[in-house]
């Protein structure tokens, strides 16, 4: 029995460096090597980024990525926002000049009961909604992946497809769609759109895609 135990951890072991081949870790869980922006109004606890307390902005890799798909844990406070800067050109509103801002939201806090549904965990903000009800409870980590094709954005969340949308396609809109200038980009950094909250991030890793 203990051998047969062995071989199935060795299997599930190998199973999961083969389907992490190709990734690379984006954080080192130290510091900010790597990394751009205003990293002032962050820190690194435990292995994780999080903003200070009322601080925040974006910040993003030094290099710049096209298609790609990153892998991260996520665990979000009471009330926690933030937001994934995707595809974002180093400067200005990541929602608008960036490709997207993904957000990364507590949806059951009260004080966001009557948000946009673009507004909501996992939305390309502003523009798609995603399915909500997968997100879980404050305090508890989630794995999220974002996988990014051309203008495509697709977002699994603990394992469930939440968003899966072309953004070049899209027409109705919060705001005016014309006012999500970076929707259309086809490369740009990486990101944490950083809203004051502790919102924590570890276990990042990107793969980009040819």
């Amino acid at each position: 029995m203990k051998k047969q135990l062995i071989a199935l951890t060795l299997l599930f072991s190998l199973s999961a460096v083969a389907e992490e081949k190709g990734f690379k870790p984006l954080f080192n869980g130290k510091d900010f090597t790597g990394w751009a922006g205003p990293i002032d109004n962050y820190q690194v606890t435990d292995g994780t980024i999080q903003c200070k307390p009322g601080k925040g902005g974006t910040i993003y890799t030094k290099d710049s990525y096209g298609d790609f798909v990153v892998r991260l844990e996520i665990k979000l406070p009471e009330g926690g926002n933030n937001g994934l800067a995707i595809r974002y050109p180093g400067k200005g509103d990541t929602a608008y000049v960036g490709m997207c801002e993904l957000q990364v939201l507590d949806n059951t806090s009260k004080k966001y009961a009557k948000l946009h549904p673009a507004q909501y965990h996992g939305s390309a903000y502003g523009m798609v909604a995603a399915k909500r009800g997968f997100l879980k409870k404050p305090g508890e980590w989630n794995t999220q992946e974002v996988t990014v094709k051309g203008h495509t954005i697709k977002v699994v969340l603990n394992g469930e497809t939440i968003l899966d949308a072309d953004l070049s396609k899209v027409e109705k809109s919060m705001a005016p769609i014309a006012k999500y200038k970076g929707r259309l980009r086809t490369e740009g950094y990486f990101g944490f759109a950083g809203h004051g909250a502790a919102v924590q991030f570890r276990n990042v890793r990107i793969k980009r895609l040819k």
